[in-house]
């Protein structure tokens, strides 16, 4: 019998590290479910180029803030599956979505704390918890965080914080599900010149040298040196890396 298609859900898939990392699988033959919070052009345009290369990706609209509406994405989640594959399950998760608040310790305001709480830690925590019945025993998931819960740069204590979470709760996660045999890893981007906070680490030349200067390698990382390291993780032959760190910062404040 011929082996199944593997499937990824990737949160944020519509645009920077979401988007490098389903088309990273799309190469690998994977396919995916692709989420975007107001974009769906973006996601359309993913979902394209995902098909140009003879994989199959769906884009479905979430806001990782909104733990309320969780259970009726899982119940989306399984109809398209049902829909487009013919399964109950996928293969794996990537926690991918994010936002970007900063400022000094001193002037986060509560609102601030909690934009970050509700993406990068509330809603990673309970939207992987609805959608663990959907992933298949032997399944994968992967979680991002940051260099920022490493190395202390600007003025970035609450969105550190929160990337520090996610570490611990990654780690738990492969704890407990290793009954099951689903790995849960961390992959920590440093600097990469995306679209994330308006584009500075793309467009600033001048905080990209200052970046450059930190790092071993002297530059600034681009979004499919992530993407590739994603992809990487939810290979056949890399299931034996559960409960890790991975940092992806071309050697950043070692």
């Amino acid at each position: 019998m011929a082996a199944r298609n593997k499937i990824a859900i990737i949160t944020g898939g519509s645009r920077g590290l979401g988007r490098s990392a389903a088309l990273k699988l799309a190469a690998d033959g994977v396919d995916s479910i692709i989420t975007y919070r107001t974009r769906e052009d973006r996601a359309a345009e993913v979902v394209e180029a995902v098909a140009a290369m003879g994989r199959r990706a769906v884009a479905l609209p979430l806001d990782t803030a909104r733990v309320d509406t969780f259970d009726a994405f899982a119940g989306q989640v399984r109809a398209l599956l049902a829909e487009h594959w013919g399964r109950e399950t996928l293969d794996f998760l990537v926690n991918n979505a994010g936002n970007g608040v900063f400022g000094p310790f001193s002037e986060v305001t509560v609102e601030d704390f909690d934009s970050l709480l509700n993406v990068h830690f509330r809603g990673v925590f309970f939207l992987t918890q609805r959608l663990l019945p959907v992933i298949a025993d032997g399944g994968r998931i992967v979680n991002l965080s940051s260099g920022l819960a490493r190395f202390v740069g600007g003025h970035h204590s609450a969105y550190a914080a929160m990337k520090g979470a996610v570490e611990v709760l990654t780690r738990n996660l492969a704890g407990e599900l290793g009954p099951r045999r689903i790995t849960a890893n961390i992959v920590a981007p440093g600097p990469i010149g995306t679209d994330f906070q308006g584009g500075a680490l793309r467009d600033d030349e001048n905080l990209r040298a200052g970046l450059a200067s930190v790092t071993a390698l002297g530059r600034v990382g681009e979004p499919d040196e992530v993407g590739a390291v994603i992809a990487a993780l939810l290979r056949e032959d890399t299931g034996w890396i559960n409960g890790q760190r991975i940092e992806v910062s071309g050697g950043t404040r070692l």
